[in-house]
Order: structure tokens, then C-alpha cells, then sequence
């Protein structure tokens, strides 16, 4: 009971009589009798109650804080990210038409630009020339193979053939040599006896025993004789020299064979490589004639892939060049989000554990799942990574990119663009 309601209740009892006497009030005795409470150890009670209450609340939210900070490891260090593929021309040329704008989207095969195709058109028409010009010459070369190896066949067959009449020719020679030998033998037997049979008439006339007609045919048969030995002598020195002609002729006929026989591979390889040659200068043609007519398409630039065009840097009337980017084209098809972790959060952390994913510009939450640790912190995979070896060093705790890939058909997954802020939330228990 409160200081007001005393006073209320002294008043009504010095009123008189008939407020003493009303029903349902108090006597002032009754109101003597009962103290009251002081205030300030009433205030004290609820300030107790109160402070014991928060300090509850407090201790509940600690912990529930620590028991899922066991359970989770979570990071604001975050992005999403994607491939970014750079696009430029392949071939060198002056644009012509620029088919898109910065940030229209775009599906694999559609046309980004396109180049002056006249100087890759003059290319292609020059390679065909090529073309032409190398079957020509393949063609004109192909049968001087065949021809080679008939001419060969021949030739040998030919050297063959001399070498048979030659051996015959020699074999004739030796017969006709050894025939006159024999002849030869017989005529000078012959002609001994003739001049014995003259010496001996001349000896018988000169004592009259013989006539001179006689001694006449005696001197005629013995100079006849002499005469049959002499031409017998040389036609055997004849017959001899047609025996060496003749040898000479077959040693000519085997070294002709044999330089046949030497020659027509190589030269029919010869012929063959000429072929090759051939051959291979009309390949190189084609394929000179193939690059001309890729040149040639490479003057219409279409997407690789899905995605949107950005970092646009092309006009009509530029000239580019191979290797120059001319635009970039964002891929939103396949996104995934990497999460730079303190290596201190990364005791617990193995691939495939689940995570949710707050993304920023959405306010939406996206499930994904651990897909792989990098192999190395961010700070030694940048350009300049520091050398703790020189001057002072400083610990500091690393971050290492971990990556999370999120799960397909969720809602807010097409208004994804990489480098997006995230604060992903992986359950390491």
C-alpha cells in the first residue's frame, strides 16, 4: 500500500461518525495495525529480478552462441565468382559491325562482330591457286615411277640378254680356236713331210733319178704345205682375238648388268621420293588452303558460351588484331562462391560439407556444399607473395580460398553475377 491510499484512509477517519460507521471501512485501529512496506527495498527487489533475468538471457545466448560456434564456421571475407571468358578476333581485320552492347546477355553461337572479310576472301582464293598448281604437278610426276621401273626391267633384261651372247660369242671363239689348233697341228705334220719329200726330190734330180715334172709337184705340194700352216697360223691368231674381243665384250656385258642392278633402286627411289615430295607439297597446299578458309570464318566473332557481355571495348571502324580483347562475357550459367576462411577455421573443414550461403544484394539464403580446398593461402598465390625471410617478421593469420558450389535450381540463382558479396556458413559438426 502506497503513501496516497494512508493518506485517503486518515481523512476518511476523521470525517465523523458516519464514515467510521460506513460499511468496508477500515477502523483506525485496523489501519494502525498494519506497517507499511518501504519503497526503496520494493525497487531493489525488481531491480534483482531484472539483473537476474538478463544475466539468464545472457547466459542462454552465450551459450548457444558457443555450442553452434562449434558446429559452424562462417566468413564475410566472400564473393561469388565464375568464369569470365575474354573475347577477341583470331584474325586481324577491320570491324565492320558490332552486333551486341554492354550487358546483353547472350547464348552460346550468337554473333558478337564481324570483320572486313575481302584481304581473308583474296587468301583463300590464293590458296586454291596452290592447290591446283601442286595436283598438277603431282600428276605430271606420278607415272615416272611406273616408267622408271619398266625402263629398269628392260635395261636389265636387255644386259641379260648381252650377257648370254656374249658367253655364246666367247664359247664359239674357243671352239673355232681349239678347231684350228687341231688344224694347224695336222697342216705342219703335213708340211714336214711335204719339204722332206721336196729335199729328198731335189737330192733324186739332181742324179737324173727323177724327172723334173716330178721334182716340179714335190716343190709345189711342199710350198702348198707351207702355205696351208702359214694361213692355219693366222687364222688361229684370228680365232683368238675374236676370243678376247668377245670376253671383253661379256666383262662389258656383266658390268652393265651390274650397274643395272645398282642403279634402278636408287633411281626408282629417287622417282618415289620426287612422288613424296609431290605429295607432300599438295598436303601443305590443302592445308594452307584449310587455314585461308578458317581465316576466312574467323571474320564473323560469335560467343563461346552463355552468358552476359561486359568490359565491351570494340566499335565499328576499329582495326584489331589477334590476341586484343575486345569484350568479356560474364558465364551465370555455372556460378560458385569462393570463401576466403582464417586458417585457424579450417581445422574442421573437409569437402562435401553442407553451407548456407547469405547473399547480400538479394537477401536470399542459398544452400551449397564444400567442393574443394585451394592448395595454397591467397597471399603466396598473389603476384607479390611475401617473403618472410627478409626484414622483421610479423604473424599474421593466412586466409585461404575455400570453394563452395551451390546447389541447381534455386530460386535467385539467375540473378547471381560474380563478385557478388556472401556470407557463407559451413557446418564442420
Amino acid at each position: 500500500m502506497d503513501t496516497t491510499t494512508n493518506e485517503r484512509i486518515a481523512t476518511k477517519g476523521a470525517a465523523g461518525p458516519s464514515a467510521a460507521a460506513s460499511p468496508g471501512s477500515a477502523t483506525p485501529a485496523a489501519v494502525s495495525a498494519t506497517p507499511a512496506t518501504p519503497p526503496k527495498a520494493k525497487a531493489s527487489g525488481a531491480r534483482k529480478v531484472i539483473l537476474a533475468v538478463v544475466v539468464v538471457v545472457a547466459a542462454a545466448i552465450a551459450g548457444s552462441y558457443y555450442l553452434r560456434q562449434r558446429h559452424f564456421e562462417e566468413t564475410d571475407d566472400a564473393q561469388i565468382d565464375g568464369d569470365i571468358s575474354s573475347i577477341g578476333a583470331r584474325v586481324e581485320g577491320t570491324v565492320t559491325n558490332v552486333a551486341v552492347r554492354e550487358g546483353q546477355e547472350v547464348k552460346a553461337g550468337d554473333p558478337l562482330l564481324e570483320l572486313d572479310p575481302t584481304d581473308l576472301q583474296v587468301m583463300v582464293e590464293q590458296a586454291e591457286a596452290q592447290v591446283a598448281q601442286a595436283e598438277a604437278q603431282l600428276k605430271v610426276e606420278d607415272p615416272s615411277v611406273l616408267i622408271t621401273e619398266t625402263s629398269n626391267a628392260t635395261a636389265k633384261s636387255t644386259a641379260q640378254s648381252d650377257i648370254a651372247s656374249s658367253i655364246a660369242a666367247v664359247s664359239a671363239a674357243r671352239q673355232d680356236v681349239s678347231q684350228f689348233e687341231a688344224q694347224l697341228e695336222q697342216a705342219k705334220a703335213t708340211d714336214r713331210q711335204a719339204q722332206l719329200d721336196r729335199t729328198r726330190d731335189q737330192r733324186l734330180l739332181s742324179t737324173q733319178s727323177i724327172s723334173q715334172a716330178e721334182f716340179d709337184r714335190a716343190d709345189s705340194a711342199a710350198a702348198a704345205s707351207a702355205a696351208g700352216v702359214k694361213a692355219l697360223q693366222q687364222s688361229l691368231a684370228a680365232a683368238k682375238d675374236r676370243v678376247r674381243e668377245a670376253s671383253a665384250r661379256a666383262a662389258q656385258a656383266h658390268a652393265r648388268f651390274s650397274e643395272i642392278r645398282s642403279n634402278a633402286p636408287r633411281e626408282l627411289d629417287t622417282k618415289k621420293a620426287s612422288i613424296l615430295v609431290r605429295k607432300a607439297s599438295l598436303d601443305a597446299a590443302r592445308a594452307s588452303l584449310r587455314q585461308a578458309q578458317l581465316n576466312l570464318s574467323y571474320a564473323r566473332v560469335v560467343s563461346p558460351v552463355d552468358g552476359i557481355v561486359s568490359k565491351k571495348a570494340v566499335a565499328v571502324g576499329d582495326h584489331v588484331a589477334p590476341g586484343q580483347q575486345l569484350l568479356a562475357i560474364a558465364q551465370t550459367t555455372r556460378l560458385w562462391v569462393t570463401a576466403n576462411f582464417r586458417e585457424t577455421q579450417l581445422r574442421d573443414m573437409r569437402p562435401g560439407q553442407p553451407a548456407d550461403v547469405h547473399v547480400d544484394a538479394l537477401g536470399v539464403d542459398l544452400r551449397g556444399s564444400v567442393e574443394s580446398i585451394t592448395g595454397a593461402t591467397g597471399a603466396r598465390l598473389s603476384i607479390l607473395p611475401p617473403e618472410n625471410a627478409s626484414g622483421n617478421f610479423v604473424k599474421v593469420v593466412q586466409r585461404i580460398p575455400v570453394r563452395i558450389d551451390l546447389e541447381p535450381n534455386q530460386a535467385g540463382l539467375s540473378a547471381l553475377r560474380p563478385g557478388m558479396s556472401v556470407e557463407p556458413e559451413v557446418r564442420v559438426r
